[in-house]
């Protein structure tokens, strides 16, 4: 297998230091340097906040310092200047958050506002299957009018399988088998972050496990993720346990680390979270991680026939579903399994409402004289195609399923400006930290952040984002512990939230004052090979060491390399040496280092480096068997800032421990 093309895009984007906050006593206030006076040490310098680092250690005072985008100091730097400061004195710093379920509007990307006045900094597109084929194509058209937070995606299973097999319930045959893996493996090598899925959405509905893990097999070296809608059949009960077992099974065909997505537990099997975060458990300790990613609420929002109208009866797309309906006696079956979904799955007819008209399902049926929530829908869907909000589940449930350590918080929204929407659009983020930190303490301030910034980054195979360190893309989010929270409700979804003050989107000023800023400081970010979904394993000791030449693709012997590192039990940062020598005879040695973060066979660091008589953020990737060369050889990738990606096989033995 030939070594796939390593792509790496960095958000370096200078600070728009003529950005000014308005000043008052419960603001931080942005003072800009005397244009007269000679210019500071640091672009940015945030002074005096609270340190939430997005590892889900224990809170820390310290200033955090920021130039060309990267975060190059977190200390004391009250005797450092920089062009321009922040006070945030009694706020919290922390990661941007990263939104991993995102459906964000194109359009609404350049200015971001209800994503950003979240906090969140980075979105993860084409969520639930869904998305065009080629994800290159996407994110450099979505980024052509400016990007007002990072974005990636993924390539959607749905778009994949619908391509191929059309709207209809028919079985691939080899040669189908061949050109979904095409067009899998292709946009992989594009940079997709990973194979989402919706497979309670048809027509994928009507794939197979078997058929999935077909398709997905030659994904296994990419190391990377799926997350999935999980399928409630009726021929399952309508189990959401029993959807989740299907996304692990595909996960143990395909080496893909399987993520519940909008993990919830529905309809008549509410009460059983314990046990279904058990199987969690059970597999991750065997050594198969499994993920989730949850919204705080007990409603969700889709099309309102894709979960109810059974799936034979949407075989074949809207025409043929409508033909079906015309027919009295398939109309009645039609009525009574889409009641039985109902009660299986949701909290009945009165919990479902059409949110583009703020209309109750139960106030149709008493309009229309229909005698059950299916037959109302079904008189619906002939003329419409609405999206409705359903609730679905139970309170205890959510708090279990947001306290087990692998959940990762996701909106299920994006960058939108829809006002009839589900409230999560406005106010997901916030409501975690205002309400379930603040005032009901299910979460503490460390947990939650880590949920929302330094978990969702490893999950998705992110290295320089997620965490607040040395090295790290300054992508920063600080808010009011004691004023954060949601306005969103069902009835005003479009509510903005409050409390997040100041959001930097690699190190450019995106909100000041909970407002936008219009700044467009985002990048489009691409996955590559040397970037696994991981666990986040911090909170042991770990180690990486390694020396020899590095061969580049072609045979040239280019740079040489060593490193020792190691972060202890308790240590917020790694410590040890990293040095590198390039073919002009210039010697890169590591000042500072950010958090090692290590999976099997894997490290990368984080942190700044002195070469030419410059210090310059850097961030390091050793692989020790790298998985898409043959020979499994171990690779090494080092990006500078301002520098080309230094890439290539090591010659001498690299070793990992493990935490």
């Amino acid at each position: 297998m030939r070594m796939k093309t390593l792509r790496r895009r960095f958000g370096m984007v200078l600070l728009m230091v003529a950005a000014v906050l308005t000043a008052s006593n419960s603001v931080p206030v942005l003072s800009i340097a005397d244009a007269q006076q000679p210019p500071g040490e640091y672009d940015l310098i945030l002074r005096g906040g609270t340190v939430l680092d997005g590892t889900g250690a224990a809170r820390f005072r310290a200033d955090v310092a920021i130039t060309d985008g990267f975060i190059v100091r977190v200390g004391d730097l009250s005797k450092v200047r920089a062009r321009a400061d922040i006070d945030v004195r009694g706020l919290m710093v922390a990661p941007g958050f990263i939104n991993i379920h995102s459906h964000a509007v194109p359009a609404v990307l350049p200015t971001a506002e209800n994503m950003l006045t979240q906090g969140v900094t980075s979105e993860l597109l084409n969520a639930d299957g869904a998305g065009p084929l080629d994800i290159g194509a996407q994110i450099d058209g979505y980024a052509v009018k400016g990007l007002a937070v990072n974005i990636a995606a993924s390539i959607g299973f749905n778009a994949v399988w619908t391509s191929v097999m059309g709207p209809s319930n028919t079985r691939p045959t080899a040669p189908d088998i061949e050109k979904m893996r095409a067009l899998v493996m292709a946009n992989l090598e594009r940079g997709a972050f990973g194979v989402s899925a919706g497979l309670d959405y048809k027509p994928a509905y009507f794939a197979t496990v078997p058929e999935v893990i077909q398709v997905l097999l030659p994904t296994r070296p990419w190391r990377t993720f799926f997350p999935n809608h999980d399928r409630l059949a009726p021929e399952m009960g309508f189990s959401s346990r029993k959807g989740m077992e299907e996304t692990m099974a595909i996960g143990d065909g395909t080496g893909l680390v399987p993520v519940f997505t909008h993990m919830k537990v529905q309809g008549r099997e509410q009460g059983t979270a314990t046990a279904v975060l058990d199987m969690m458990r059970t597999a991750t300790a065997g050594g198969r991680w499994v993920a989730a990613d949850v919204y705080p609420y007990l409603a969700g929002q889709t099309s309102l026939a894709a979960l109810i109208i059974p799936g034979w009866a949407q075989d074949g797309g809207l025409a043929k579903m409508r033909e079906r309906f015309a027919d009295s006696a398939l109309r009645s079956r039609i009525v009574v399994e889409a009641d039985q979904a109902i009660a299986a799955r949701l909290n009945g007819p009165e919990s479902i409402m059409l949110n583009e008209t703020g209309r109750r399902l139960t106030d149709i049926m008493r309009q229309q004289g229909a005698k059950t929530g299916g037959e109302a829908i079904v008189k619906i869907l002939e003329t419409e195609s609405p999206s409705a909000i359903m609730s679905f589940g139970a309170e205890a449930d959510l708090l279990k399923i947001l306290q087990y350590p692998d959940a990762v918080i996701a909106c299920d929204c994006g960058a939108w400006l829809d006002t009839r929407a589900h409230p999560r659009g406005f106010g997901t983020f916030p409501r975690i930290l205002g309400h379930y930190v603040r005032e009901t303490h299910t979460l503490t301030w460390e947990q939650a952040v880590r949920k929302m910034s330094g978990l969702p980054a490893s999950l998705i195979g992110l290295v320089d984002r997620g965490l607040i360190a040395p090295g790290m893309a300054a992508d920063i989010a600080v808010f009011d512990t004691l004023t954060v929270t949601d306005r969103a409700t069902y009835e005003v979804p479009n509510a903005k939230s409050e409390g997040i003050r100041v959001v930097l989107v690699n190190g450019v000023v995106a909100l000041r004052d909970g407002v936008v800023t219009g700044a467009r400081g985002g990048v489009a970010m691409r996955r590559t090979g040397l970037m696994p979904s991981r666990p986040l394993h911090v909170s042991t000791s770990a180690r990486v060491r390694g020396a020899g030449t590095l061969t580049h693709r072609g045979g040239l012997t280019a740079k040489s390399i060593t490193v020792d590192l190691q972060q202890p039990s308790g240590a917020r940062t790694a410590r040890g040496s990293f040095r590198l020598v390039t073919t002009a005879g210039d010697t890169a040695r590591a000042l500072s280092f950010g958090v090692l973060q290590t999976a099997k066979d894997w490290a990368t660091v984080s942190g700044v480096l002195r070469i030419t008589g410059q210090d310059r953020p850097f961030t390091a990737i050793f692989d020790r068997r790298y998985p898409l060369q043959d020979g499994a050889p171990t690779m090494v990738m080092v990006q500078i800032q301002g520098v080309p990606p230094v890439t290539g096989t090591l010659s001498g033995a690299l070793t990992v421990n493990l935490p």
